[in-house]
């Protein structure tokens, strides 16, 4: 049965696609279209050539929204993806793409026949609840997504979507501390000082509860930089590890903590697993998480 499902919806589908060309995949869901579009990507990914557009219309949870869905997608001469697990929302979603001869091709509903039909399940019908069940694995993996996408004063703009805000000068250790609270599921992103360059000005537009300032020692900072030009090559940069000018770029650095009233953490000598600690202490006594993040990595 499920066979010859498949096999007639691939008929309507190709004959459809013979008298009209196709460049539009509209990935319908009860959920968040997560697992349609990974799916979608994955194959299109195969034909690197392609002008497809693809468009996401999550959290259709009624009759009415499916519907409007399809009148979307027939104005648009678009194909319907869907990964709907309500069969009444994924009948009348089907039924509607077959009155007005769109291209369809559904995800689930062969599998979840099957599952119900000849194995004699019952679904409960909740979109999303897969994602539900592993909310914090799936919260980590967003946090490490957008604190690689905010890492050296990348996109300024989204400062507002971060849980944490690290800044200092060069080689003080934001990036590694920012993928390791990333990892526990913070979003994090950092700034860099450099001196005679203002900081980008929504560093000073967000809630300064949120931003630490990482002070080094001189020392350190130098060790650090030797470490790094030998690493690249680049021992000839004495400007980059010259006292004075590092001593400049502290200063410099203290003065815009002072300026933005940030919180200010000593990381000289110090593991990265306790300024986790002290940062991630602190911004839980300043703001209601609700156990939401994870204490280890492992």
């Amino acid at each position: 049965m499920t066979v010859f499902v498949w096999q007639k919806n691939i008929e309507i589908i190709m004959e459809t696609f013979n008298n009209k060309e196709y460049k539009k995949f509209f990935i319908v869901s009860g959920g968040r279209c997560l697992s349609g579009h990974s799916m979608v990507q994955s194959l299109l990914a195969q034909y690197p050539q392609n002008n497809i557009s693809v468009d996401l219309y999550p959290n259709i949870l009624t009759a009415e929204e499916a519907q409007d869905v399809v009148q979307q997608a027939k104005m648009n001469d678009a194909v319907i993806i869907h990964t709907m697990v309500c069969a009444d929302i994924r009948q009348t979603l089907s039924e509607a793409c077959r009155a007005n001869n769109i291209p369809e091709f559904d995800y689930m509903g062969p599998l979840a026949n099957y599952i119900e039909n000849d194995l004699g399940m019952k679904s409960i019908s909740e979109p999303g609840l897969y994602r539900k069940s592993n909310e914090k694995y799936f919260d980590r993996i967003s946090a490490i997504e957008y604190t690689l996408g905010a890492d050296d004063g990348v996109n300024p703009e989204n400062l507002r979507e971060a849980d944490i805000i690290l800044t200092g000068v060069s080689r003080a250790g934001k990036t590694p501390l920012s993928i390791y609270m990333s990892m526990l599921g913070w979003r994090v992103a950092n700034v860099p000082l450099v001196l005679g360059i203002d900081p980008p000005r929504q560093l000073f537009e967000v809630d300064p509860k949120r931003v630490f300032g990482l002070k080094i020692s001189q020392v350190q900072l130098t060790s650090h930089r030797m470490k790094r030009l030998v690493g690249i090559n680049n021992e000839s940069n004495t400007s980059y590890v010259d006292k004075r000018m590092i001593n400049d770029e502290i200063r410099y650095a203290d003065r815009i903590f002072e300026k933005g009233g940030f919180t200010v953490i000593n990381v000289s000598n110090k593991p990265i697993e306790s300024s986790s600690n002290e940062i991630i202490e602190m911004i839980t006594n300043r703001f209601d998480y609700s156990d939401q993040k994870t204490t280890s990595i492992y």
